[in-house]
Formats: C-alpha cells, structure tokens, sequence
C-alpha cells in the first residue's frame, strides 16, 4: 500500500498533470502546473484561464489568468520571499500549494490573497498594489498558520494588548478603504488595516516582523508586546523558525 502511494505521488508530480488532476487535489479549475521543483517542495500553479469558486455569491471567489511577462517576473518575486520559509515550517502550517493569478476577489473585492487550509493552497493575486506586494505574501501566509493554530493565535488574548477603549470592526471585508500604508502615529497599530479584526492585525504585525526584519524598530509599548507574542506563538510551532 506504501509503495503504491509512493508511486502515484511520483506520477502525478513527475508527469504532466492535466486540469483535472490539479482540481481533484485542490479544487481549484483552470490550473497548470508553473513550478514544483523547489527547495521547500512548495508547488507552484498557474491560471490558465479565469476560475469563480463557490455558488454563493456574497463568498464568490473570481480570480483570472495572466500574461507570460507578468507571470514570469512575479513568480521570482514571490518564490524569494517564500523561499526564506523551511519544508519544515511549512509542513507544520501546512501550505503546500501556491496558486498565481490576477485580479483575485472574493464577494466583488479585491484582496491579496485567499488562503485555504483544508486544500493546503493560499491564492496570490500578482498583479496587487505593487507598494504592498512583497510584503502581502507574508501577510496571507500567516492566514494559512493562523487557521491550523487558533489556539495558539487566541483573539481574545490579543485583544487584551490593545487600549481598553479599541474595538475592531466586525470583518475585514466590510470595507474596501482600509489603508495599508504605515501609520506614523501607530499607537498600536502598524497600518489603518490592522484595526479590521484580530486576525488581520496578527497577520499585519508578521508580515512587517518578516519583510522588514531589523528595520522594524519601534518603540510603540502595544506593538513591542504584540510582536513578542507573534514570535512566541510562531517558536512553539517550530522553534527552529529564524525570524
């Protein structure tokens, strides 16, 4: 039984797969492969034409297809940031599919990326604003841990290390005018966007902790704590993480 797993797992990434394939593993239609020979085993899919998913359409997920250029130079982009997380990291918040497209949206906006734990997929968007882009990667890839570790990520917990008076907005998509910029006066917060929910602050204070690194410095009382207790979490997952 061992042996046959292992050899259907070499036939379906070893030969080409079809559009079939791919759907029966992600349930994403549309799709070929772009890259799956990586050093962190990350397979790398591609749209070949437009996919909506879901019939609901308050949920749909619409995403399009792209030109060989743009595909080509966003690809080095994302697979350079990605490329910094181990096999093993992502093995333990299970990603394993990446899905490159344009104009990706879900209920008619337009957002960066859509992760989905259950199929092990996060969606990038490659052509999103281009000031936000790198480190939007990140951003949705914390998605994809916070959704296998919720206990971990305790909202309630984060909550408390704002001011007592904050409250988040009840969604994140309830607007489309949340501003990714970085806030001059923090006060807790890195962008206007951190403030939608719990989550999407977590996932605002990883992503600038990753793609800035050492030039995060701030003094901010509220961050400083949040930070820590993004490393925290993220070292119990997998404390050979290097941040």
């Amino acid at each position: 039984m061992i042996l046959f797993r292992t050899f259907l797992l070499f036939f379906i990434f070893i030969t080409p797969l079809k559009a079939n394939t791919i759907y029966d593993l992600i349930k994403i239609p549309n799709l070929e492969i772009y890259n799956i020979d990586t050093k962190n085993e990350l397979r790398y899919l591609y749209a070949t034409k437009p996919f909506r998913l879901g019939i609901n359409v308050k949920k749909n997920i619409n995403c399009y297809n792209s030109d060989k250029k743009t595909l080509d130079e966003k690809y080095r982009i994302i697979k350079k940031n990605l490329d910094r997380y181990s096999l093993r990291f992502l093995k333990k918040i299970n990603l394993k599919y990446i899905v490159l497209c344009e104009n990706l949206s879900i209920a008619g906006i337009n957002t960066a990326g859509i992760p989905n734990n259950k199929t092990r997929t996060l969606i990038i968007d490659i052509k999103f604003n281009e000031n936000y882009f790198e480190r939007a990667i990140h951003h949705e890839l914390f998605h994809i841990m916070n959704d296998n570790y919720k206990e971990l990520f305790n909202e309630n917990i984060w909550k408390n290390l704002n001011k007592k008076n904050f409250e988040y907005s009840k969604c994140s998509t309830c607007s489309d005018n949340w501003n990714l910029e970085l806030l001059n006066n923090k006060s807790g917060f890195f962008t206007e966007y951190a403030k939608s929910t719990a989550s999407e602050d977590m996932a605002e204070v990883f992503s600038h902790l990753i793609f800035y690194q050492d030039e995060i410095g701030t003094k901010d009382p509220i961050i400083k704590k949040k930070i820590l207790f993004i490393k925290e979490s993220i070292l119990s997952i997998d404390d050979t993480f290097n941040f």
